[in-house]
C-alpha cells in the first residue's frame, strides 16, 4: 500500500513537472521577440536591469531570540531588509508575556543613527553577507 502511494505521488509529481516545463517553454517563446538580437542590445538590456535592481531589498536576515528570561521559544525577532548600499530598515518585535511591541529603525550604509540592539546589529551583519 505504501509503495503504491509512493509511486502514485511520484507519477503526479512527474506530470506536474512536465506541465510546468511546457508552460515555461511556451512563455519563453512569447517573450523572445521582445529581446534585442544583437550583443550590444543585450548588454544595454542587462545594464538597465542592473540599474533597476540597485535599490532592491536583496540583503535580508532574521535573528530570533528570547528577549526575556521567563519567555521561551525564541518568539522575539529582528529582521533586516537592506539594499546593496546597506540602506533599508530593521524591524524588531519583542514578545513579552502579555504583549508584543514592534520597532522600526532606519539603516543607511549598513549603520543606523539610532542605537541598534545586539540582535539588530547581528541581523544587519547577517544581511550584509546574504544576497537574494
Amino acid at each position: 500500500m505504501a509503495v503504491a502511494l509512493s509511486l502514485l505521488a511520484l507519477a503526479v509529481a512527474a506530470a506536474a513537472l512536465v506541465v510546468a516545463l511546457r508552460n515555461g517553454v511556451a512563455r519563453s517563446r512569447k517573450t523572445d521577440g521582445d529581446l534585442p538580437a544583437d550583443a550590444a542590445g543585450l548588454r544595454r538590456e542587462v545594464a538597465a536591469l542592473r540599474a533597476e535592481a540597485v535599490g532592491a531589498l536583496r540583503h535580508l536576515a532574521v535573528v530570533r531570540y528570547d528577549a526575556f528570561e521567563e519567555m521561551g521559544g525564541r518568539l522575539s525577532w529582528s529582521l533586516a531588509l537592506l539594499d546593496d548600499a546597506g540602506d533599508g530598515v530593521v524591524l524588531t518585535s519583542i514578545r513579552g508575556r502579555n504583549e508584543a511591541r514592534t520597532y522600526a529603525k532606519s539603516v543607511s550604509g549598513w549603520a543606523s543613527d539610532q542605537e541598534l540592539s545586539p540582535e539588530e546589529s547581528e541581523a544587519v551583519a547577517h544581511a550584509r553577507m546574504a544576497r537574494l
